[in-house]
């Protein structure tokens, strides 16, 4: 090899045609780079940086004449051997004291990314997905060859496009140290290997099987998100090159970006980055700055929707006013993603199975975890035979389901609430790598979970058929089209007249079909979304809709409301065959407590504009 002065970015190591080039952080002035044999791992060379070669605290040279296939290598401080943080792929492992330190190689081979393209779907169109790649599919009830791996995921498309899944979330899947003391970290959250593929994802080469996920689920029109989080140490200037390393290497949709040490706005400005999702707590920009080229690709991803509207859901006093606000809320600038579970907190099953968190499991008694939940065990903490628990939790699971995704910004599940799926009450499971947090595909071929799986697909096709419930824009409650109706509307007993009072735990929202336009161009349907989650039956007044059009109950979280209301015909004055639930003149519905009912207009328009408001 011939050694002369490298530069002093990027750091790390770097190959170049005749060589590769080093870059090492260090305030030891005895420090270099260790070569070891791939065969038996043993050190093969030790190459000091020369004393002259450095600017700053940033060491440098440039080895001529080596081969990236064949070194591996780690650096050392005198006696100390230390892995490179900025490594693109590691080829083994050496014990260094009592500790392991990971040997880095080189990602030699040309990949065939057969014109890949990214779907770029807007966040209208988005159903997100969050999930732990080795979680998802490690458990033997998944069915699939490549358990808890990349190619696991690719394995499952199928299962996500039946549910009706656009853009994947994954929880980190850079390299990361697993042990930690005497706990698994199985989340992931700390510093990491910010370039690597994670290897216990994959079966045998991460940088290849990763690629290989991506292309096939970019190939079914699927994202792919990754979460990182970055330790305040990794520097803003860093961040962005990490970044702009996954989307042109690896070829992701999208980041979601979790840490303190967090410039969005250096982000946003970043040119490589200038067609990349980026989610972040939230967006203190002007509105100018959020859009680029006309692209909403900024989301804000916050709390503050789980915990009211898990609060409106276990009936808990004044939150009808906040309920109908996050219905409704989709600003223009910038996307904003919604949740009701997610990794951390209770799944969607245990939050209406349990008052209290139960991570005993984890070794904290109990003391990690948030402590407060918005839940409610209906009745009975954790699991119960009791036939009307049971009923009542499947009906919350429900109701939740139809809360998100009948609200307008993009939905996000967490894996496995789609069919009722269980953490036996544990709010953090970070280092749970067992059955406590792994998927049980069991599950869904349960009769509840089953029940659960086919109501999550018919909402989600409920929303992705009728662009009411997934606009563009914010819906402004105002008649700006002039037909004689608000794009969006809300209602009580009495239409236009809904209950906001501290007591009242329920509402109704008539959406205007003429606001929004389907595939064909041709405007939507009516919808009327009644909400009750008051414990008694209530009445809610049905708007009077344009001649021609009557309402019909399509989906309730109460199917013995859908049976009793929709039994048997009626011939109505317009020789429309209607259910009785929707006979000529039916001027208001009586929902069950705990229920929520949507009902679509049917029949044939015979005019556009409404007669006047006073027809309501």
């Amino acid at each position: 090899m011939k050694i002369s002065q490298g530069t002093p970015y990027p750091l790390g190591a770097t190959v170049y045609k005749d060589g590769i080039g080093f870059a090492y952080v260090s305030k030891e002035a005895d420090c270099g780079v260790v070569f070891f044999d791939r065969k038996t791992m043993k050190e093969a060379e030790r190459v000091a940086f020369p004393k002259s070669y450095h600017t700053g605290e940033v060491h440098t040279m440039y080895l001529a004449g080596i081969l990236p296939t064949e070194a591996i290598y780690c650096f050392y401080e005198k006696d100390t051997l230390v892995t490179d943080v900025r490594a693109r792929v590691f080829a083994g492992e050496v014990l260094c004291g009592d500790k392991q330190i990971r040997l880095a190689g080189f990602v030699t081979e040309d990949y065939d990314w057969e014109e890949d393209k990214c779907p770029c779907l807007s966040y209208t169109q988005s159903i997100v997905y969050c999930m732990h790649v080795k979680g998802f599919t490690v458990h033997g009830s998944s069915k699939v060859k490549a358990k808890g791996t990349y190619g696991g995921i690719v394995e499952k498309i199928p299962y996500f496009k039946e549910l009706g899944i656009t853009t994947l979330e994954l929880q980190p899947v850079y390299e990361f140290e697993e042990k930690e003391e005497e706990k698994v970290n199985y989340w992931g959250y700390k510093r990491g290997y910010y370039y690597v593929p994670k290897t216990g994802y994959c079966k045998n080469n991460p940088v290849t099987e990763f690629k290989d996920m991506v292309k096939a689920l970019h190939k079914n029109n699927l994202e792919v998100i990754m979460q990182f989080y970055f330790t305040d140490e990794i520097s803003k200037h860093e961040i962005t090159d990490i970044l702009t390393y996954w989307i042109a290497e690896y070829h992701v949709d999208g980041f979601h970006l979790k840490g303190a040490n967090i410039d969005a706005k250096m982000l946003m400005g970043e040119p490589a980055l200038a067609h990349t999702k980026l989610w972040y707590y939230s967006f203190p920009l002007q509105a100018t700055d959020m859009i680029c080229s006309g692209e909403k690709r900024l989301a804000a991803y916050t709390e503050t929707y789980r915990y009211d509207m898990r609060r409106f859901l276990k009936s808990d006093e004044g939150m009808v006013s906040a309920a109908m606000y996050h219905l409704r809320y989709n600003p223009e600038e910038c996307g904003q993603i919604h949740f009701l579970t997610n990794y951390d907190g209770f799944t969607l099953a245990d939050m209406v199975a349990y008052n209290q968190k139960h991570n005993e499991a984890n070794g904290e008694e109990n003391r990690d975890g948030a402590d407060y939940n918005a839940s409610w065990n209906c009745g009975e903490e954790g699991e119960s035979r009791k036939k009307a628990v049971r009923l009542l939790r499947k009906k919350q699971i429900k109701n939740a389901l139809m809360l998100l995704f009948l609200s307008q910004a993009t939905p996000l599940i967490f894996m496995g609430d789609e069919f009722g799926n269980s953490q036996q009450g544990n709010n953090n499971p970070y280092c749970q790598d067992n059955e406590v947090a792994w998927l049980n595909w069991k599950d869904k071929e349960k009769t509840a979970g089953k029940e659960i799986f086919a109501f999550t697909k018919e909402v989600i096709a409920l929303r992705k058929q009728h662009p009411v419930f997934c606009q563009e824009k914010e819906l402004r409650l105002s008649d700006y089209k002039a037909v004689g109706c608000p794009d969006i509307s809300y209602h009580g007993e009495e239409a236009f007249k809904p209950d906001t009072s501290s007591e009242s735990r329920q509402f109704g929202v008539l959406y205007c079909g003429e606001y929004a336009k389907k595939a064909e161009k041709a405007p939507d349907d009516y919808f009327y979304v009644a909400y009750n989650m008051h414990w008694e039956t209530k009445a809610f007044a049905l708007p009077k809709l344009p001649k021609g059009l009557c309402w019909e109950l399509i989906l309730t979280s109460d199917e013995s409301m859908k049976e009793s209301e929709n039994e048997g015909e009626v011939q109505s004055t317009e020789n429309i065959k209607l259910p009785k639930a929707v006979r000529k003149g039916k001027k208001s519905v009586k929902l069950p407590g705990r229920t929520i009912g949507v009902y679509k207009s049917i029949g044939e328009r015979k005019q556009v504009l409404y007669e006047s408001r006073t027809a309501f």
